[in-house]
């Protein structure tokens, strides 16, 4: 099995993390990994087009990125709290900045910074998507709606605001999987726990609070044991932590048998952490990955309380209701 993880693996861009003298170590002589993470970060997943093939920032596009965050936030901060509703049907927004963890550039790889967290492609950008792909993310639960302000789903057939079972696992606060494997910097709670023995790594993400347990040197579980975050089994190769992870399940209880994460953990110099991931994906034409540092922090994370907060659920089902009653007043007014 673990030939057959290393076979292509790279080091994505040549980068080789040199663990400094005094990282500190378990008592088996292991890099200790056991701490908080903060990877807040600027730095796109995927490569943004006007970058083109360029894999790295400019002095003053670094600087660029600075400012134009500080901005943002400058921005939020005078905005007018009188200000009017938006228009009917339009786009209503999301929060304020403020209560964003944007972060900034993040720590640089060998002195420089990316133009985007992904390195596999070599363009920096998901790979094609697959006739399954496509067919999958079709038919799958979708996040977002267009909002028209008026049932348009009663014309139309589509059952968007049935309930809360038609909608992704996200809104429902159950599961997210792009902060779960692989991990990636997203909006908020990007504060990252590690507790390390020698027989378990656990990896907390408080998004939606979700701890996957990693046995080090064991077996994968039957085929017929999953999860939405799949089964993890890690070692050790020399100071980097190689973590591989499948037997997921996609929503709905269904299994997704062509999916496989390998994650590799290495110490670098300053306490942190290079994290390295690669993606087998069968809704892809070809395996993507990429990288960035984990800098320590003394910060800690924030609960998730989404169900406790939820109330973006419930107010989408009471405002299709109230539309639906909208709609079917005006329809029996024309009879």
């Amino acid at each position: 099995m673990r030939s057959i993880v290393l076979v292509g693996f790279c080091l994505l861009l040549g980068v080789v993390a040199a663990a400094a003298d005094d990282y500190p170590r378990t008592q088996s002589g292991k890099p200790d990994f056991s701490g908080r993470y903060d990877i807040s970060m600027l730095t796109p997943f995927s490569r943004p087009p006007r970058f083109g093939d360029r894999a790295y920032l400019t002095a003053e596009e670094v600087d660029g990125m600075a400012e134009w965050a500080a901005a943002r936030e400058a921005g939020d901060a005078t905005a007018d709290a009188d200000r009017s509703a938006p228009e009917v049907g339009g786009d209503v927004g999301a929060y304020d900045n403020v209560w964003f963890e944007w972060g900034d550039v993040g720590p640089a790889i060998d002195g420089k910074y990316r133009t985007s967290i992904l390195t596999e492609p070599a363009n920096g950008r998901m790979p094609e998507v697959t006739a399954q792909g496509r067919e999958r993310f079709e038919n799958a639960p979708r996040f977002a709606w267009q909002n028209e302000g008026r049932a348009w789903w009663l014309e139309t057939g589509d059952r968007p605001y049935d309930g809360p079972e038609t909608m992704i696992l996200g809104v429902r606060c159950i599961y997210q999987g792009i902060a779960t494997v692989p991990i990636r910097p997203l909006p908020y709670n990007n504060i990252k726990t590690i507790v390390q023995t020698d027989d378990h790594v656990m990896l907390h993400i408080e998004w939606m609070h979700w701890t996957r347990v990693i046995r080090m040197d064991d077996e994968h579980l039957p085929a017929d044991m999953r999860s939405l975050s799949g089964d993890s089994i890690g070692w050790w190769e020399d100071d980097t932590l190689v973590v591989e992870t499948t037997n997921f399940l996609w929503e709905g209880n269904v299994p997704r048998d062509d999916y496989r994460v390998v994650e590799r953990f290495s110490p670098v110099d300053g306490e942190g952490l290079l994290y390295q991931f690669r993606v087998e994906d069968g809704d892809y034409a070809e395996p993507y990955g990429g990288e960035f540092v984990w800098p320590r922090t003394d910060h800690a994370s924030f609960e998730y309380a989404c169900h406790e907060g939820n109330y973006a659920m419930g107010n989408m089902l009471r405002g299709a209701r109230r539309l639906e009653n909208e709609w079917r007043s005006a329809a029996q007014g024309e009879e």
